[in-house]
């Protein structure tokens, strides 16, 4: 008999959900920040989805938001042609870095010194935060707006996704294209695990596994529907993916087999992201919510409470339901 997920459900946003990211652990939990086309990125504990704060300021949809790794700093891209950090104890603007175009995608460096930005003008910047008056250094290089960039191989390297059909490995100080990847179709989502030397991308119906150094290819898995955004467990033992069939799948690493697939959401899923401990998943949508699933039903975890498996005898065995149960965070 399978186990029904229960998510917890986190409303406040009244736009789709199409980024989020979750901070490292810190002495106080870890933390979650949503972006969305509202143009107000929240900050919610990780474990619980419990509101935390609304970051004020950007005049335009967000398209992107990110933690540091001790969660006491946060940035954000937007439509309105910046990115701006935050401070994400106080909630406080720090800094507005003006761009040319929207922005897509911001990433800190390990030791959150620098921002790397990425965005419709094509070029990617990395922000001296010390010196935020100092012009940043600047990437050209892709013809096509850029969807995402992160830092790699101990912020020596930048991975960059974009709609020219391409993910590229730039050498941070020569500026210069060390390796790139060409497809089909556009990429819509990229993931970096530094444990493992992963980059998990995915196009069209397909999520890829490549090396990151080496930007070879590990495996590839097909779904049933297109893909707006994937994620891998911490220890590799799952990834779980979204897209425009508002469903969610979750599927062994190892072995390729889909393990379960639901109803995630009433709209598509824009972006899926697991917790740095692994122990639940938070997903975002078209529908303006963001979701928190567990990895293992049942477990005793954050507003979980483990319940006995008589009490929850279930008519269809199946894993797919139809409209999942919800706890309001």
């Amino acid at each position: 008999m399978a186990m029904r997920q229960t998510p917890l459900t986190c409303s406040g946003h009244t736009r789709p959900v199409v980024d989020l990211a979750f901070s490292g652990i810190t002495p106080f939990g870890y933390f979650l920040i949503s972006a969305c086309k509202d143009g107000k990125p929240m900050l919610r504990q990780g474990d619980t989805g419990d509101w935390i704060g609304t970051f004020l300021g950007h005049k335009g949809a967000v398209w992107g938001a990110t933690l540091n790794t001790d969660a006491t700093k946060a940035a954000t891209a937007a439509a309105d042609f910046t990115a701006k950090v935050w401070d994400a104890v106080s909630g406080a603007e720090v800094l507005t870095l003006a761009h040319k175009h929207i922005v897509k995608s911001v990433h800190f460096t390990k030791d959150s010194n620098c921002l790397l930005t990425g965005g419709n003008d094509k070029v990617l910047r990395i922000y001296d935060l010390n010196q935020p008056d100092e012009a940043p250094q600047e990437i050209p290089g892709h013809t096509a707006s850029i969807k995402r960039a992160l830092w790699c191989h101990d912020d020596q390297h930048i991975l960059s996704a974009s709609e020219d059909r391409t993910v590229r490995l730039w050498d941070r100080n020569t500026s210069e294209a060390v390796k790139t990847l060409s497809f089909d179709t556009s990429v819509s989502s990229m993931e970096y695990l530094a444990d493992g030397d992963v980059v998990l991308i995915t196009y069209g119906k397909t999520i890829a596994f490549y090396n990151a150094h080496s930007l070879e290819l590990i495996k590839t898995i097909d779904t049933p529907a297109n893909i707006h955004s994937a994620s891998l467990h911490p220890e590799k033992d799952f990834i779980v993916a979204g897209g425009d069939d508002f469903k969610l799948y979750k599927y062994d690493y190892g072995t390729s087999e889909e393990l379960e697939s639901y109803k995630g959401h009433f709209g598509p899923v824009h972006c899926v992201r697991f917790s740095p401990d692994g122990e639940l998943y938070a997903s975002g949508s078209e529908d303006g919510t963001l979701r928190l699933w567990q990895t293992a039903v049942g477990k005793t975890y954050g507003l979980w409470k483990c319940v006995l498996p008589e009490d929850l005898v279930c008519e269809n065995p199946e894993p797919l339901y139809p409209v999942p149960a919800e706890i309001k965070a």
